[in-house]
Order: structure tokens, then sequence, then C-alpha cells
């Protein structure tokens, strides 16, 4: 950008036909002499300057979303966080709560056949279960032993089971969803500061009715981890929403011996810079008619 500040400058000198002469006639004079001046081209300029600048900051290619690597063909990794404490035992929805959670852990498991799926049970504390993997079919069956009665610690820490996900998930990012019947709206900040750290989407799959105060209490929180709120559906569409939208998921896929990749957002720029550029052409072009 500075390179481009110098050009102009240089240019400007050059281009300026009034240059040579106010070396040598007083600018009240020269002023007074003077006619058919433009009075628009400090500003057009200006404005070729501003143009240059975005040129040059297009060309260092600015960047802020990850993008996949092309040789790699991993899917978005999705790690499940289970609550189980002891109001997943209410049986306000039949059987009960925590049995409704494990046959959805269960359609997730089959929506993603193939595809890697972690499980994290948590109550008062949260418990890896399974990393990432693409035996789904083992998720489900682990699922399907966990209960509160077998948590060590009695509560409801979302916030540890967000930082677990997020430490496994590693830098490549990926995908949380929350199945749970509350979660505790006292914790907002400590939701919000985990947003901000980390680039994990988060998704809620609410075991709970709608217009009840624990889907209120989700709506809430959902706010605070700039989540979606999903309730619990007596068929599958739930989970294939919630599917659908962490397959849209950026990830970032490193390739052995490369970094990060970064998806160039420069190219936004062009079409201002060939509008910008054609103007100021034109208005030049107009004032070299007139002269003429």
């Amino acid at each position: 950008m500075a390179i481009a500040i110098v050009v102009w400058w240089f240019y400007q000198r050059a281009s300026d036909p009034f240059h040579q002469w106010q070396k040598v006639i007083t600018p009240d004079l020269l002023d007074a002499v003077t006619v058919n001046q433009d009075p628009t081209r400090q500003w057009r300029s200006i404005a070729l300057l501003m143009f240059w600048c975005l040129a040059a900051i297009a060309i260092a290619g600015p960047t802020w979303r990850p993008e996949p690597s092309p040789f790699a063909d991993d899917p978005v990794p999705v790690m499940l966080l289970l609550k189980s404490g002891e109001s997943m035992n209410e049986s306000d929805l039949s059987p009960n709560r925590m049995e409704r959670a494990r046959l959805k852990v269960v359609d997730f498991a089959n929506a993603r056949k193939g595809q890697p799926l972690g499980l994290i049970a948590y109550a008062g504390s949260a418990h890896l279960v399974l990393p990432p993997t693409r035996d789904t079919g083992v998720v489900a069956t682990m699922a399907s032993e966990i209960s509160p009665e077998i948590m060590p610690t009695p509560g409801d820490r979302l916030g540890s089971a967000l930082q677990l996900a997020a430490k496994t998930l590693g830098d490549g990012g990926g995908s949380i969803v929350v199945v749970t019947d509350t979660i505790p709206t006292g914790e907002n900040s400590q939701y919000e500061s985990f947003v901000s750290e980390n680039r994990a989407s988060i998704e809620i799959l609410g075991i709970a009715r709608e217009g009840t105060p624990e889907s209120n209490d989700l709506s809430k929180a959902a706010s605070a981890l700039r989540a979606d709120v999903t309730l619990i559906t007596a068929d599958s569409t739930d989970v294939e929403g919630i599917v659908r939208r962490v397959a849209d998921t950026p990830i970032a896929v490193s390739v052995d011996g490369e970094g990060t990749r970064w998806a160039e957002m420069g190219w936004w720029l062009v079409p201002v810079i060939a509008v910008g550029m054609l103007t100021v052409f034109r208005r030049e072009e107009q004032q070299q008619e007139q002269t003429t």
C-alpha cells in the first residue's frame, strides 16, 4: 500500500500541468491567468488513490475464513454432548427424557454413517466417551449405556462439556451438538467467552416441549452460544435438520507439511475496483474532450 501511495504522488506531480509554473508564478497570479480549471480534479485524484489502495489490499489476499483442503475429503466431525443429569429421568416425555435422548443419538448415528461422530456425557462433570469415529454404530451402543446413575457428579456443567468438546476437536474445528433438556442461564458469560475463543459451531437438540420453561431456558442460552435450537419431534426430522446444517460447517483441514488453509477473499473487492477505475477513466476522458 505504501508503494501505491508513492506511485500516486509521483503520478500527480507528473500529470499536473501547473507544477512547473508554480515555481515561477505566485499562486494568486497563477489562479487569475488560469481558465477552464477542473474543480473535481483533486477529488478524482483522491478517488484514484483510494482504488489503488483497494487493489493493493485485494492483491495481498485478505482472509478470515478457513477452507477445506482440495486434497482432503474428510466431512465435518461432530461431537455429541449428551446430558445425563437427574432431570433427564423426568417422565413428561414417554418413557423419560433420558431414553428419548438416547434414541436421538441413535438417529444421529444412522444419519451420519461413515462420518466422524464423537460422544461426551456430562452432568456435574464432563467425560469423553468416544472421540470422533467413523464407526457410528459404536457411538449409538455407548450412548445406550449412559444414565444419570453412572455419572460421578450430579449437576449441569455444560461449560465443562463444551471445553472438552473443543479440545477433542482440536484446531481443525467442527460442530458441537448438545442433546439436553435444560441449560443453566446463569452461565451466559461463560458461554459467550467460549464462542469468542472457539470456531466450532453449536447446535442444540432440546429434549423439551415447546412453550415450557425448559424450552425458554434453552432459547436464552442459545442466544449466548449463538446456537440454533431444535426441539425434539416424534419423527427424525429434528435430527435430519441438524445433520444438514452441520454438513455445511466450514472446517480447517491441514495436509501433511502444510498449515491450515484459509479462503482468499480479495476477489470481493474486484467489482468495486473495476467500477471505480472505470468511472475515473471516463471522467478524465470527458475532461480531455472539453479541453480539445
